[in-house]
């Protein structure tokens, strides 16, 4: 998606108040009289972990910059770290290990460590501070106990334990292993239906002389329960029948954390909400379900908005719009918009491409009676399109039912009206055909990522079936296109991602010169073989135009690497071959390849990518440049 002029200029201002990578830091503050410079040595104990919690809890170390002090100050700062440090040992698990600090080579309790600090604050030398962790060896292990509060829990607490929880006997005795391993024994009961279970106690005995731990848990389980009829409150707009009607799906299941989370989710999907949250009883009601309740925070009824985006071929472009988040009631939504672009092209405002109408949106259709994971999605539109492949002015209408199967699977389908004038581009408009097609599509999405903007792991796969009839040519024709993408974090949280993509598309059922224009397929531009220009990638007519194609083949390879703080870069490669037949597969491949910078926002990553096509072709500038929101695939 395009991002708006105005946010441009917020994140160049932005950034340039940031700073550039490696600019020269700010000289730090003169020391004050009376105080001293330190540095502090943590020498390896041979674990990482335990060097990692030593230096985190250490207050010689997280003051040493920000805190300047005396002589006096670093002697209690040291007393300080000789009481914290061996909590840090204890949390990795060794028991009988210590740590000293030296302070120039001395013992904290050296008589002439005061004297030696004192003429210290009068030197521009700093002083030196080392740590000194004497491990010994890491405690393990030895018995693990899971003590039901009640007789009646057991088998639920049976269920839990049932395959490993994070912690078994031999494990290093380390203290975030033993509470990850209480969260995950707690998140297990929660999943099969115990609302109320929790570990009541914990009872650690450390063995010095074998050098091992036993720890013995308290669990409650509770009873096992299903949700009640949720109720919703806290709106003054939407109809609180239809919410807990398109919430009602959840009463009578079981109980987890994951399905009520997704109905608060489905909730807020509705776009009549600022806030969805979800409040479940504090005890079981008379029939031994459990209550829950949504508290919702509308939205602004009404909202309106300009985007401005620019191109660097065409110019600038202009899209505002208007909508009702709330138009009959019950969270329906309509939106009226109008864009006009391509304002810089030769003939100004008369060469511009525009598009006006809406679409409208309705979480409830037939009042509920189709359930609550139905719902219809209308649009129509008038546009204008002068474009290199095509030049079309038509009106669409296209009202589609949607059915989700699950949160990650959806299906839709509708009749499609698409009546209008195309020709080729640049031509003179008498010279356009009239066309009138009428058809059915029918598409699916599953989706399984972790991100709609930057998915990190998971994969996509989006397809669409279009069987159409043109009425003018009694010819009949189905463009068939499928993508794919997925997703590997390879260095973990994010830091390194491989994301690949392919497309395949075929236009059966009819000789290419009858479809028209603009149900061929085509490739080139940000979405599809970056390099190349929009639609620039496919068969040509003889007067070495473009004229699009019936099949389609695309692959792309994107390599995401975080760098520092909130920046990041990317490598891809990206190929493409449109064929004038309906088996993939055939036509000319063209690939381009390039590389990209992001930077990281709360809503999503702002891309800007320089791609160079590799393989030559008429008419083909040198070079491509694309900025949006949100990854490129």
């Amino acid at each position: 998606m395009p991002i708006p002029l105005v946010r441009c200029l917020s994140l160049l201002l932005l950034l340039l108040s940031m700073g550039l990578p490696g600019a020269a830091a700010a000289a730090p503050p003169a020391r004050e009289p009376g105080t001293l410079l330190y540095q502090v040595e943590l020498v390896p104990s041979g674990d990482a972990a335990l060097d990692a919690a030593l230096r985190t809890l250490s207050q010689l170390v997280a003051l040493r910059v920000k805190a300047p002090t005396s002589g006096f100050g670093l002697l209690g700062r040291a007393a300080g770290d000789t009481r914290r440090l061996p909590v840090a040992l204890r949390s990795e698990g060794y028991y009988g290990g210590t740590a000293r600090i030296e302070i120039e080579g001395l013992e904290l309790a050296d008589p002439a460590l005061p004297a030696r600090l004192e003429a210290a604050e009068r030197s521009p030398s700093p002083v030196t501070v080392k740590i000194v962790p004497t491990p010994g060896p890491q405690y393990r292990i030895a018995q693990l106990d899971l003590v039901p509060v009640n007789p009646a829990d057991q088998p639920a607490l049976e269920q839990a334990a049932a395959t490993p929880f994070g912690l078994a006997p031999g494990d290093p005795a380390r203290a975030a292993a033993v509470l990850a391993a209480e969260a995950t024994l707690r998140r297990r009961l929660l999943a099969t239906g115990h609302p109320f279970a929790a570990i009541t106690g914990r009872e650690v005995v450390v063995d010095f002389d074998h050098q091992s731990m036993a720890i013995l848990w308290r669990i409650a389980a509770g009873p096992a329960a299903v949700f009640a009829a949720p109720q919703v409150g806290g709106t003054e707009t939407v109809g609180t029948a239809f919410l807990e009607r398109r919430a009602s799906g959840l009463a009578g299941q079981p109980f987890s954390p994951e399905r009520l989370e997704q109905a608060r989710r489905d909730l807020m999907s509705l776009g009549a909400f600022a806030n969805v949250r979800a409040e479940p009883g504090a005890a079981l009601d008379a029939e031994g379900r459990l209550p829950v309740r949504f508290v919702v925070t509308d939205r602004p009824r009404h909202a309106v908005g300009v985007n401005l985006a620019y191109e660097t071929n065409y110019g600038p472009s202009i899209r505002v719009f208007w909508e009702d988040r709330n138009v009959f009631g019950n969270a329906e939504r309509l939106r009226l918009e109008a864009e006009i672009s391509r304002l810089l092209v030769n003939g100004g405002i008369n060469q511009a491409t525009y598009r006006i109408g809406g679409n409208f949106r309705d979480p409830d259709p037939l009042g509920g009676r189709l359930g609550p994971e139905w719902r219809t999605v209308s649009s129509a539109y008038a546009v204008r399109e002068l474009l290199k492949a095509y030049d079309r002015q038509a009106i669409t209408l296209l009202p589609l039912l949607e059915r989700r199967f699950s949160e990650r699977f959806s299906m839709t389908a509708g009749p499609l009206i698409d009546f209008g004038l195309t020709g080729a581009p640049g031509s003179v408009q008498s010279t356009w055909q009239t066309y009138e097609i009428i058809g059915l599509q029918v598409g699916g999405k599953l989706d399984t990522t972790d991100s709609l903007l930057d998915p990190g792991r998971g994969y996509r796969l989006l397809g669409s079936l279009m069987p159409a009839y043109s009425l003018r040519d009694a010819t009949p024709f189905a463009p068939l296109k499928v993508t794919g993408t997925t997703y590997w974090d390879v260095l973990g949280e994010k830091r390194g991602i491989l994301a690949l993509r392919g497309s395949l598309g075929a236009l059966p059922g009819n000789e290419l010169d009858n479809v028209p224009r603009h149900m061929r397929f085509y490739a080139g531009g940000g979405g599809s073989v970056r390099g190349y220009g929009y639609q620039t990638i496919g068969p040509r007519d003889a007067q070495g135009q473009i004229s699009g194609g019936a099949s389609l083949l695309e692959a792309s390879a994107e390599w995401r690497q975080r760098l520092w703080g909130d920046f990041g870069m990317v490598a891809f490669l990206d190929s493409g071959a449109v064929g004038s037949r309906a088996m993939p597969g055939g036509g000319d491949w063209r690939a381009g390849a390039g590389l990209g910078v992001r930077y990281y926002t709360s809503i999503g990553p702002v891309r800007a990518d320089f791609a160079i096509p590799l393989i030559s072709q008429t008419g083909q500038q040198g070079y491509g440049l694309y900025v949006g929101v949100g990854q490129a695939f």
